[in-house]
């Protein structure tokens, strides 16, 4: 890829609507998560990004498809994910249904194989989608039976290009970051039922792939090899961890809070997260602070009334762990 090709991705707010099951919220890109995007653009390796829960980093695969003006499509993996679903899966159950109930009405053997064709029963995964939307679309029609349609923005085509959020890929065996490898490596799979693999089509841009880890797991050596790596850290230091705080908040609610909300709510999580880190726990981070901020701006409308608020719920908003001495 031409470098040359690759915009620039500004470190302005940026808007992001709703798209199906993930809210309305704000992104900004700071310098380094910005040339990290474009790095993993021209490498054309996935970016792996790092961090605690609620660092961003799913939110930065969203803000990146906004900015590149290209289709978000998300995979969240859980415990009993494999590589497969990502690229295609097949519903065997309703075909043993079909099979049955034709089984107990008067139809032909050529009618029989035309409906138990496996073809019938098979969705496309999300890699199906970013590689050949074409193709995934009709594959959908078909048989799209276990997987629903990613949602398009309005103006949106194949030729812009799509950007996969492979979400929280530490909570799968070691297999499936594996079996990921020659997938993105080659940019095709195979699907057993067709006679040529599914690869990226010609003429569109090669998918960005973000995949985010929550370090719950170790991912194998050779996978990390094969990523680009963002790690999103909060600051360690009290000055900058709530000056960032801070600011993030301020990206969310803007003037819907007093400065003194912002400022009170950011020291309460930083006592917190203290509190839970002595006791070798995870403590509070970005995603409390604003569920804590959305509590106050909801609830108390009224500025003046925001602090006494604050004080009420922050001991349920940010607290997540017993007391030491319960």
């Amino acid at each position: 890829m031409n470098l040359s090709r690759i915009p620039d991705i500004h470190l302005d707010e940026i808007p992001l609507p709703q798209r199906g099951s993930w809210p309305e919220a704000v992104h900004r890109f700071d310098k380094t998560s910005a040339a990290a995007v474009r790095a993993a653009l021209a490498a054309q390796r996935p970016l792996l990004v790092r961090g605690e829960p609620g660092s961003g980093k799913s939110q930065l695969a969203r803000a990146a498809a906004e900015v590149l003006e290209r289709l978000f499509v998300a995979e969240v993996v859980h415990a009993r994910s494999e590589s497969q679903d990502l690229q295609w899966r097949f519903d065997a159950l309703a075909r043993l249904g079909d099979a049955q109930a034709m089984g107990a009405g008067h139809h032909s053997p050529e009618e029989v194989r035309e409906r138990l064709d496996p073809r019938n029963y098979l969705s496309p995964g999300a890699l199906w989608w970013v590689f050949d939307w074409s193709s995934a679309r009709e594959q959908h029609k078909r048989g799209g039976r276990q997987t629903g349609r990613p949602q398009a923005p309005a103006g949106w085509t194949p030729d812009k290009g799509c950007v996969l959020l492979i979400d929280e890929i530490d909570k799968a065996e070691a297999d499936l970051p594996n079996g990921l490898l020659e997938t993105l490596g080659n940019g095709a799979f195979p699907v057993p039922w067709l006679d040529e693999p599914v690869r990226a089509a010609e003429g569109t841009p090669t998918p960005l792939v973000v995949i985010t880890t929550n370090e719950e797991r170790e991912l194998p050596a050779a996978f990390l090899r094969r990523c680009l790596v963002l790690n999103l850290r909060l600051p360690k230091a009290r000055d900058e961890f709530i000056a960032a705080l801070i600011e993030r908040g301020r990206l969310h609610f803007k003037d819907r809070c007093r400065k003194e909300v912002y400022d009170e709510a950011a020291e309460q999580l930083w006592r917190d997260r203290q509190a839970a880190e002595d006791q070798g726990v995870q403590g509070p981070g970005y995603a409390e602070y604003i569920d804590l901020l959305r509590v106050v701006v909801t609830l108390a409308a009224d500025q003046d009334k925001q602090l006494a608020l604050l004080e009420e719920v922050s001991a349920f908003a940010l607290r997540k762990h017993p007391p030491a001495n319960a």
